[in-house]
């Protein structure tokens, strides 16, 4: 049976039923779209709407129940008809465009063009050879290019000079990006102006969308593209033609004075000796460059010129900008015995304890100061504060609870994490819960395991009654911290300065403190994040009977990795020589050595072919 071939036609669409409107409309978006208005996209949806509607509409009152128009919208549809009708009478039909008008702009310019009589000597029968030039001149794409100092040219030259480094990991952080493209920015990377709610790195999602950067996991991981490795080579050798890597950043102490403020609140960039730019840390005011002022060359790796290092915080909270606040980690106050959870919350409310509760990815309890912010007029919420972590973090045991995680391995992983968060000052809050006497470890066991932990890890250990006891420990270690924090002023630090320079920099003095920005802290204490090799080694270690996290430190400090460990055990001649190799590695702050039974264990562990005995 041959094959039939069904013809079919295209159902005409009926008219707009509206057609003034729409002409009025389309005459807008044409005027947005050649002044280059975000507007033009606005006016375009509220077109596409319009000629979805099959009835005819009176007002632009009326043209609120379509989607895609607003207030503003009708309001201007409103007030051009009251114009239509004054020039046209109170009769004149809106349901049909007059004789004579035309839908846009552009038939506009059409028949004037092909009218009869004289024509301006503009007019061709074709394209003119300028509009041939401009015509072809937008058919190509015009290459994105970020202006010199904007947010997104300081982000490439980060990620590109990060990437020559030895130490690239293949990709950096957001606030690892922010900390170090600052100073190549005249925009902060963190606060907004107050014309606008954009700040510096609002530019990153153009250069995602512009193919230059691409965003990676969670939390979120940067790196370049080829398209943008490419540009973000051209950018820095025209950046070190106009001399930007010659000149450094220079740190200025302000002379001591009553109207000064703290030291290092300012940030310099020279390009010579005779031509420095002032430019604020974080958008504070601007300060001249006086006479008496001195000024030590910043180098890389954080030393000056005299060979000690000055820190250069990203802000800095002055005496009475801040408030101390608790911060409950969520779980405490929600899921299991929620009764039994709502019972502390309510005896820190009784107190007058100002609390938040949030997700702590460590502890159970912590304190940050809190930056004071005034809310705007015209704004719903008020700008974002910045937040630093005070040196004090609470992990809080019930004993069924303690038990529980001796068993399953999280009590020694939580201490390991505990202690390379960071904080100073790790506290265990223990809390008594009934008899001992029916849990699956014995009293004794776990009494050991609350002395080792005070005794071996250092940990401060606090012991209360229950959770009303609990809540009375919080209180009074927060108002202590409010009287403690009450006149300092706080400068901030990331968690690598803190590992890097800790030795080197004291954290507290009788003024002034440095301490962790919250969000860095909270999101390097993340459990679940790409875990480097050495956490990994360590974690390996820990699993070793009798091998505390203090000792697999001291191991990893000198064997970062298995493989660095093997080939050690590989250069010793005899099998003594390995089971002895690491019984001098000294360990915790008392500098003890290691052992030679455990090194002798690590030795079987890693040396032995094989199924162990």
């Amino acid at each position: 049976m041959p094959n039939h071939v069904t013809y079919g036609r295209k159902r005409p669409l009926p008219p707009c039923p509206n057609p003034l409107f729409l002409k009025w409309l389309t005459e807008w978006r044409d005027a947005a779209s050649e002044k280059g208005l975000k507007t033009q996209y606005v006016y375009q949806k509220a077109i596409s709407s319009l000629k979805k509607y099959p009835l005819p509409l009176r007002s632009g009152k009326e043209t609120k129940i379509l989607q895609n128009f607003g207030d503003g919208i009708c309001k201007m549809l409103d007030q051009r008809l009251e114009k239509y009708y004054a020039e046209n009478g109170p009769g004149a039909p809106i349901h049909s465009v007059p004789t004579g008008s035309s839908n846009t702009t552009r038939e506009r310019a059409r028949q004037r063009a092909s009218s009869p009589g004289p024509q301006p000597e503009r007019v061709h029968q074709g394209p003119s050879p300028s509009k041939k030039k401009k015509k072809n001149e937008g058919n190509k794409v015009r290459e994105y290019v970020p202006q010199r100092r904007s947010g997104g040219y300081a982000v490439l030259l980060t990620l590109y000079r990060n990437s020559k480094s030895s130490s690239y990991k293949g990709y950096m952080t957001k606030v690892e990006l922010q900390r170090e493209a600052q100073p190549l920015c005249d925009k902060s990377f963190i606060l907004s102006d107050p014309s606008n709610k954009y700040t510096a790195w609002s530019s990153v999602s153009k250069l995602i969308q512009k193919d230059l950067v691409i965003k990676t996991h969670s939390p979120a991981r940067y790196s370049l593209t080829e398209k943008g490795l490419e540009l973000a080579q051209r950018l820095d050798s025209t950046d070190r033609v106009a001399g930007g890597v010659d000149g450094g950043l220079i740190e200025v102490t302000i002379s001591s004075s009553e109207d000064d403020q703290d030291e290092i609140d300012y940030v310099y960039e020279s390009r010579d000796a005779q031509n420095t730019i002032v430019r604020p840390v974080q958008g504070r005011p601007l300060q001249p460059l006086q006479a008496s002022t001195s000024i030590a060359t910043k180098e890389p790796g954080g030393k000056n010129s005299s060979g000690s290092y000055q820190h250069i915080p990203d802000f800095i909270l002055q005496t009475g900008q801040f408030n101390i606040v608790l911060c409950v980690d969520f779980i405490e106050t929600t899921g299991g015995s929620s009764h039994r959870k709502q019972d502390l919350v309510t005896e820190l409310t009784k107190n007058g304890v100002s609390f938040d509760v949030r997700k702590l990815h460590i502890g159970d309890f912590l304190w940050i100061a809190q930056e004071k912010v005034q809310p705007k007029p015209d704004t719903l919420r008020g700008p974002q504060p910045r937040e630093l972590v005070l040196d004090y973090v609470v992990e809080r045991k019930r004993m069924d609870d303690l038990c529980g995680s001796i068993i399953d391995g999280r009590f020694r992983e939580q201490k390991f994490r505990l202690k390379r968060c960071g904080l100073r000052h790790p506290i265990y809050l223990v809390e008594d819960h009934g008899s001992a006497q029916h849990l699956s470890i014995p009293e004794s066991t776990l009494q050991q395991a609350i002395v080792n932990t005070q005794v071996i890890d250092e940990f401060f250990i606090k012991r209360t009654k229950d959770v009303r006891e609990s809540a009375a420990y919080l209180t009074i270690m927060t108002r202590y911290l409010q009287r403690m924090y009450l006149k300092k002023t706080l400068m901030s630090c990331t968690k690598e300065d803190d590992e890097k320079f800790k030795r080197e920099l004291p954290h507290h003095n009788s003024q002034s403190c440095i301490l962790l920005d919250f969000r860095d802290f909270n999101e390097g204490a993340m459990k679940n994040k790409a875990q480097t090799i050495r956490d990994v080694f360590a974690r390996q270690l820990m699993q070793i009977s009798g091998l505390s996290s203090d000792k697999a430190t001291a191991i990893i400090e000198i064997y970062s990795t298995p493989a660095s460990l093997m080939v050690a055990y590989e250069h010793c001649v005899t099998t003594e020589e390995k089971e002895k190799l690491l019984s001098n590695v000294k360990f915790g702050k008392l500098q003890r050595n290691l052992g030679p039974v455990l090194s002798r264990t690590i030795c079987q562990l890693y040396c032995t072919k094989g199924a162990l005995s």
